[in-house]
């Protein structure tokens, strides 16, 4: 018998002042069998950073035609590309093409996925910027998290707060520019 994707609910109170954008969110999130914790709350934290108008989660890692999250208008046009973890170039040479933006947002070593894209064809890869934390945040996030959570999130000068459960966390968002 096949496993099925484990549900988290997250409360949200976003205020991420370097935007103007203020929200209160409930956010049900499917972290599929073969997902890790810290690609699911990288991918919670790529939602919250990217918070506009036609957000959505994506099928996630069942999905091959779609990043992690999007961003679509009201016609349901494709506005915003955004990947989670470590994509490789032919991915996110498609993405940007398809969209009007791109970004990435990564738990892992940007130093190492830049150098896996470092010559590769990326369809306006001066456009796209790498997002990394601190080393730890992202541990530290998932120790935090359970299946039910309340989160707060702020974000101000490029650093990140959050509470997440009583448990408070901090970290720059890095941008690590494809070239």
């Amino acid at each position: 018998m096949a496993l099925g994707a484990l549900i988290h609910t997250f409360t949200v109170q976003l205020a991420d002042m370097d935007r103007g954008v203020y929200e209160d969110l409930m956010l049900r999130v499917a972290r599929h069998p073969s997902e890790t914790d810290a690609y699911m709350v990288t991918r919670v934290l790529a939602y919250l950073l990217e918070y506009e108008e036609g957000i959505a989660f994506s099928e996630g890692i069942s999905s091959t035609d779609e990043p992690a999250v999007v961003v679509r208008d009201l016609t349901g046009t494709l506005t915003a590309w955004i990947e989670v973890g470590a994509p490789d170039a032919a991915r996110l040479h498609h993405g940007s093409k398809l969209a009007g933006r791109a970004a990435i947002y990564t738990h892992r070593d940007p130093a190492k996925l830049l150098a896996a894209w470092a010559g590769k064809t990326i369809h306006r890869a001066e456009d796209i910027t790498l997002r990394s934390f601190d080393a730890g945040f992202i541990d530290a996030a998932v120790a935090a998290i359970g299946r039910r959570n309340e989160l707060t999130a702020t974000v101000t000068e490029g650093q990140l707060y959050l509470d997440v459960n009583g448990t408070n966390l901090g970290s720059s968002i890095l941008q690590h520019p494809l070239r």
